[in-house]
């Protein structure tokens, strides 16, 4: 009786594998597409935020300029408030 029991749990055990091989291969491969698009999408991101710029002019008074390709998406640095006192950083 152990014997057959112990067959029939080998059996079973055989022909259940490939099952489960084939759902955790297919569960790997949609976890690591997923993963590569997220990649993807945040390298695209990373190149669109930062700045590109033209190859550096060199002017005939020795002057070098290097402009930005697109001067729309630079940010903006708004001027700090003038203080009498410069500021340590803490408030009062």
């Amino acid at each position: 009786m152990n014997r057959m029991a112990a067959a029939l749990f080998l059996g079973l055990s055989l022909i259940a594998t490939p099952v489960f091989a084939d759902s955790a291969t297919d569960d790997a491969e949609r976890l690591a597409t997923e993963g590569l698009g997220k990649i993807l999408g945040a390298l695209d991101l990373l190149m669109k935020t930062i700045p590109q710029y033209a190859a550096p002019e060199v002017q005939p008074n020795g002057d070098i300029i290097i402009r930005r390709l697109h001067p729309e998406d630079a940010p903006r640095n708004k001027p700090e408030e003038e203080h009498d006192e410069p500021s340590d950083g803490t408030e009062t």
